[in-house]
């Protein structure tokens, strides 16, 4: 009868470990899956922010050019 209760109990603790992995590898598998969300949108951000700083530095190309064309009528 000792035996029975033991084994009971540790069949229950198994069965709460077992649920407690399941729930935790639930868990994982929802961050993994924000992670590479926000890995994706980040990637992107990084894409816009490359075009923006070549824009600028296009535009910054083109001040300098009307600048130079307006020292060269006034000077």
């Amino acid at each position: 009868m000792e035996n029975q209760n033991s084994l009971d109990k540790l069949n229950d603790k198994v069965s709460q470990i077992v649920q407690q992995y399941n729930s935790l590898k639930g868990e994982n598998e929802m961050i993994r899956n924000e992670l590479m969300a926000l890995k994706a949108e980040k990637e992107l951000k990084d894409q816009e922010i490359e075009k923006l700083s070549d824009e600028n530095a296009m535009k910054d190309l083109e001040i300098e050019e009307i600048v130079s064309k307006i020292e060269s009528i006034l000077g």
